[in-house]
């Protein structure tokens, strides 16, 4: 059964670079997208999702707050926080959420540390 990925950015630009890569690498999986923490929280409380990639400054809630709303919810959920900001105090504060880090820009030499930040 393919897996069904959620790309979660504010940015239009940066979900299709996102897609571009996943289809490359991973062409049998289902991928979805959302423009905010809200909308993601909704997908994933409407249908199957098990990798996600969260943008972490978007308007409205973050995406570090969407995150742990869905794994309350859905705690087999695997997601990886996207973000420009690399300060370690960043990273440590992600990782405290049980959750894996990846910097932007998002680019195809960033695919494979995404899906291995994600375990596949």
């Amino acid at each position: 059964m393919p897996k069904h990925f959620l790309i979660v950015d504010d940015s239009l630009v940066s979900r299709m670079m996102t897609r571009s890569v996943l289809i490359k690498l991973r062409p049998d999986w289902v991928i979805v997208e959302a423009a905010s923490g809200v909308e993601a929280i909704a997908l994933c409380l409407a249908q199957p999702i098990d990798l996600i990639s969260m943008d972490f400054n978007m308007p409205g809630i973050s995406g570090l707050e969407a995150a742990t709303a869905i794994l309350k919810e859905r705690p087999s959920t695997r997601i990886v926080i996207m973000t420009a900001n690399l300060q370690p105090a960043m990273q440590s504060r992600i990782s405290e959420c049980g959750l894996a880090f990846v910097g932007k820009p998002f680019t195809d030499s960033k695919g494979p540390e995404l899906l291995k930040a994600l375990g596949e």
